[in-house]
């Protein structure tokens, strides 16, 4: 099995397509539909790269990204952010410790690309 990658939206079109892509790249691809489940599959699952939408039920994306980075044990797990929004989100990284963001919709060359900055 390939690098493990945590994929956190409540669009199950874009959590779908995500997917797809990249377990066809060889990654394993785990997936949550909100901020609270995301932080209980990381401390579960441990992955090896997390793509968190800025927007989510329960407990927003840079919000996640928070608790994670202050988390001894998840701290170097890297962060992307992605959004539909341009605003404010190099901020958005900054503020919370992300390693990156990508702008939704994102094509799969995007995706892969993002991905392998951080998951060798």
């Amino acid at each position: 099995m390939g690098k493990k990658i945590l994929i956190v939206d409540d669009e199950p079109d874009l959590l779908r397509v995500a997917c797809f892509r990249l377990e066809k790249s060889g990654y394993q691809v785990i997936t949550a539909i909100n901020g609270q489940q995301a932080l209980e599959l990381v401390n579960k699952e441990f992955p090896d790269l997390v793509l968190l939408d800025v927007r989510l039920p329960l407990l927003e994306g840079p919000d996640v990204c928070l608790r994670l980075k202050k988390d001894e044990k998840l701290k170097d797990i890297p962060v992307i952010l992605f959004t539909a929004s341009t605003q404010d989100i190099k901020e958005k990284v900054k503020q919370c410790g992300a390693q990156g963001y990508l702008f939704k919709p994102f094509s799969a060359d995007e995706l892969l690309n993002k991905v392998k900055e951080f998951v060798l």
